[in-house]
């Protein structure tokens, strides 16, 4: 299996910080957030990374090289203005095989995140063995979370049968996800697209299911937050 970090945002919130440097290159712990995420995946055996790239890009492709000092395989797909999620990966398809991929977002900090539960998500089989229909197969596997501060309302639903676009209570998107390639085929390489209204298509149609993560989860949007999470304090309470 292989993986794709998400990497080509602005991060507008986060300035002026990211006005000289790319937010997956911030650091938490003393570490780049990007390169947390690659030793999590090198750790699960998952070492074929590709990392998507615009603003301040080159400095991320200088910083991580070919991934060799990680034992991981790097491989970027630059982007000249940043695509949106889904038009990211729509781009980037060609680098990722026929095989279903994990998808995670650069700009979140899950230091304890297990990459092993990905590797068999996306099941061809139902149940009992039998070869699905490409037509009834799940196309993604979503990671939630308990709704943040930041996002109180959630976004999908979690059920017995996979998500819901409907009902309560919700979770918030972890912003981990495996997928299959089909689900970005009408998507044409090189134009945006917002990744979640195509998931809301796909959960509509019953295709995605997910799972609650309740391990340590922050999604970096401020200074306010990187220094929070960066402070003393945090340290003497143990937190990772």
């Amino acid at each position: 299996m292989k993986a794709m970090l998400l990497a080509a945002g602005r991060g507008e919130r986060m300035r002026p910080l990211t006005d000289t440097c790319p937010k997956p290159l911030l650091k938490v712990r003393g570490r780049p957030l990007i390169v947390w995420h690659i030793l999590n995946l090198v750790k699960a055996g998952i070492t074929e990374i590709v990392i998507n790239h615009a603003h301040l890009g080159q400095m991320i492709v200088d910083t991580l090289g070919d991934g060799s000092q990680f034992g991981a395989q790097l491989t970027y797909s630059a982007e000249d203005t940043a695509l949106e999620t889904a038009g990211g990966i729509a781009k980037a398809l060609p680098l990722l095989g026929t095989d279903p991929f994990i998808v995670v977002s650069s700009d979140i900090y899950i230091p304890h995140f297990d990459f092993k539960e990905c590797l068999n998500t996306l099941e061809d089989n139902d149940p009992w063995g039998n070869p699905l229909p490409d037509d009834e197969r799940d196309v993604a596997w979503l990671y939630m979370v308990k709704n943040p501060d930041f996002h109180p309302e959630g976004d999908f639903v979690l059920t017995l049968m996979g998500l819901s676009n409907e009902g309560s209570p919700r979770h918030t998107f972890a912003n981990i996800g495996v997928y299959r390639p089909e689900m970005f085929a009408s998507i044409r390489p090189g134009n945006h697209a917002k990744l979640g209204p195509l998931m809301r298509q796909y959960i509509d149609a019953g295709r995605v299911g997910g799972e609650l993560y309740r391990g340590q989860w922050h999604n970096l949007g401020t200074p306010a937050q990187l220094t929070a999470l960066n402070a003393p304090l945090n340290f003497i309470k143990g937190l990772p």
